[in-house]
């Protein structure tokens, strides 16, 4: 994950529940911690989402044909 060198101060109004639950589940020793690998899993998993439709597309694109050898699909 990349770490930046500013932070810039923000004022949300977030559920005191939700955020312990984050802190807890992702091991967090702040609520600030929470938030910051929360956002970063949301980044990340982004990311993931990109290249993944990318590669879906290249696939499609390529006139690569998938063979139902099993028969499951046509039904």
């Amino acid at each position: 994950m990349r770490t930046t060198k500013s932070r810039s101060h923000k004022h949300f109004r977030l559920t005191a529940a939700k955020i312990r639950r984050a802190q807890k589940v992702l091991g967090a020793g702040t609520e600030t911690e929470a938030i910051e690998r929360a956002l970063d899993l949301v980044i990340s998993e982004h990311e993931r989402n990109r290249l993944a439709a990318e590669a879906n597309e290249r696939f499609v694109k390529s006139g690569i044909a998938a063979k139902d050898v099993y028969g499951t699909l046509e039904r």
